[in-house]
């Protein structure tokens, strides 16, 4: 789709390039993550954000995925390498057997998706952007945005995908990653 360039905003375009330029310039995933939550909190406001590594191996057992947290803007809470196990869920066939961005608004919505609703729920975090970081048709980590908000506009699902596109140059995926959800297998 086309877009004139009246339709975007020059605000817009000067934080897009200032960012582009910042995470260009970054010289390690700490770095590169203070300009993205740096950039978020101005585009969407206050979130909390983690990236998970998938790091399922073909020793796992089938329709099960085994994410690592890698980074996370709130460590005290959601601290990086703590470790989760995703059965075959709507959730998981979204990012990882399809590819596609996962987007869900309401506690109840969360509560069902995330067995560790409880360690939100205070936090106020009600809803969620998951986007799949993929190499080729391969979910090799997820790139999780948190918000305290009812639900997500459109332009803020936007940013956030193009975050994770930014975000990707600073994940790799785990080494012996093989995973299968129903007919999709994946490995390396």
């Amino acid at each position: 789709m086309y877009m004139s360039s009246e339709a975007i905003s020059p605000l817009t375009t000067a934080l897009c390039s200032n960012l582009f330029d910042a995470a260009a310039q970054a010289t390690d995933l700490n770095s590169a993550m203070r300009q993205i939550d740096s950039f978020m909190r101005l585009m969407v406001g206050p979130v909390t954000f983690s990236i998970n590594l998938n790091v399922t191996t073909a020793d796992d057992p089938a329709n099960e995925v085994q994410l690592q947290r890698f980074y996370s803007s709130n460590a005290g809470e959601f601290p990086v390498a703590g470790r989760k196990r995703k059965t075959l869920t709507p959730w998981t066939e979204t990012l990882f057997a399809r590819g596609q961005v996962f987007v869900a608004e309401g506690s109840h919505e969360l509560a069902e998706i995330f067995d560790d609703y409880d360690r939100m729920a205070p936090l106020g975090l009600n809803a969620v952007i998951n986007v799949p970081i993929l190499q080729g048709n391969i979910c090799f980590a997820t790139f999780n945005v948190f918000g305290v908000r009812g639900r997500w506009l459109p332009h803020e699902v936007v940013t956030v995908r193009l975050l994770a596109l930014l975000v990707a140059r600073w994940v790799v995926p785990a080494p012996g990653l093989h995973y299968s959800l129903g007919a999709t297998k994946a490995g390396n």
